[in-house]
């Protein structure tokens, strides 16, 4: 019987990938690199410096340690700036009745995101209280496909990772949902989330009523 029910953040509850994109191509930019979408893709569910790492690869460029964590940190101020503008009404349609749902059928509910700015951007869209727990970037040492992110998260919910249920858009999300022991629904395309227990075209597509069959 699943007992908790964890989202990530980008493209699940909204979509703030387009804010690091924008972020990611800005600084792509200053080394000469066209940061395309399709490159995009490879940055969803990674930490912050791995994807740092992605770009510079892009061009060929090695760079210090020191270095890289001063562009890391650039990148971020730019996307902080960015995500100030967010608002409710861009988090997900269903999502909000979807989450007041969880608590009504007595789920505990979490959010679990790479992003170190994902508390942020929850309080902003006005969501925040519909969550027990969160985990975010700051918290954690290994990046998905690795499952310290969602067994964390469990583990602050006082819920064992069988009994878990995890929101993911990113092919290394589903990854660690599933090697933590949990159950996944991918949110998006069946090609990329084929490994998922269940694939749903948005978030709210999901009927929580179906949660015994999983």
């Amino acid at each position: 019987m699943i007992e908790a029910v964890i989202f990530d953040l980008d493209g699940v509850i909204v979509d703030t990938a387009h804010y690091h994109y924008i972020a990611w191509k800005r600084l792509a930019s200053e080394f000469g690199i066209t940061l395309t979408l399709q490159h995009n893709e490879l940055l969803k569910g990674v930490s912050r410096m791995r994807s740092l790492e992605i770009v510079l690869e892009l061009g060929n460029i090695q760079l210090p340690e020191a270095e890289k964590e001063a562009l890391a940190d650039k990148k971020n101020k730019w996307f902080i700036e960015y995500i100030e503008s967010i608002r409710p009404e861009e988090i997900f349609a269903g999502v909000p009745a979807m989450l007041a749902n969880c608590r009504k059928q007595q789920l505990k509910v979490a959010l679990a995101s790479s992003s170190k700015n994902a508390p942020r951007v929850i309080e902003l869209l006005g969501v925040a209280n519909l969550f027990d727990t969160m985990v975010d970037g700051t918290m954690i040492t290994h990046s998905k496909p690795d499952p310290e992110i969602f067994l964390l998260a469990a583990k602050k919910l006082n819920v064992t990772p069988a009994k878990c249920l995890v929101f993911e858009d990113a092919e290394a999300g589903v990854e660690a949902a599933l090697a933590a022991g949990m159950k996944c629904v991918g949110v998006g395309s069946p090609e990329q989330l084929g490994k998922a227990n269940i694939i749903v075209k948005q978030t709210a597509d999901f009927d929580l009523n179906s949660l015994d069959k999983i």
